[in-house]
């Protein structure tokens, strides 16, 4: 008879995690950035079970602070502030998410996300604009005036991963029937949920220059 092939064991700690943000900013004045979401997603053929961490649970309230999350499926887990004052301005604090087997007890993988809590949406896009501006005027007085370059924009590497994610979403899934492109360019929904979750970043990236 033959026996099944067992899943080779995972090693405790080696499993990636997929969360998205990777950082959680509160702004003090805007009550709207008091409560974020945290996805979690789980590309996986199997279930995970997750438990959220903090390194100062007093300010936080993690809604569904543990739970489980199906074989490629996401959830989304609720974090609000609850400590908006002027001493915890700038302060870091850190969320650990911890996943494993929904069997085993020990952590198959963990992600930390950074919390920091500001004074001021306005104030904190105005002393970029000026740090920028500044670091631009150095750049430009440290070179001569035939090798300035300009650069704006994303880079042409970021634009090609982006284009390379979005085709990969848009190719058939396996499994679909009366397609005309080859079965070897039909991606499975684990394949697709990595190119989603790349893409995410990419699009935050492109956002934030």
């Amino acid at each position: 008879m033959h026996q099944p092939k067992r899943q080779p064991e995972l090693v405790e700690g080696s499993l990636p995690v997929f969360v998205f943000p990777t950082e959680l900013i509160f702004y003090a004045d805007d009550q709207s950035t008091h409560k974020q979401v945290l996805t979690l997603y789980n590309p996986y053929e199997f279930a995970l079970k997750f438990k959220v961490l903090c390194t100062t649970p007093n300010k936080y309230v993690v809604v569904d602070a543990a739970g489980a999350v199906k074989p490629q499926c996401c959830v989304d887990i609720v974090i609000r502030h609850r400590d908006v004052r002027t001493c915890h301005y700038g302060v870091i604090d850190k969320f650990r998410l911890q996943v494993s087997e929904q069997s085993q007890r020990k952590a198959l993988g963990r992600k930390e996300v950074v919390a920091t809590l500001l004074p001021s949406a306005k104030e904190q896009q105005k002393e970029e604009e000026e740090k920028r501006i500044k670091e631009s005027l150095i750049f430009e007085q440290s070179i001569q005036p035939e090798n300035k370059v300009v650069s704006s924009g994303p880079s042409f590497l970021t634009v090609f991963l982006g284009v390379v994610c979005i085709a990969a979403l848009m190719l058939p899934t396996l499994g679909d029937v009366g397609s005309l492109v080859p079965l070897y360019l039909h991606l499975s929904v684990n394949q697709k949920l990595v190119a989603a979750y790349i893409l995410g970043l990419i699009t935050m990236a492109i956002l934030r220059t």
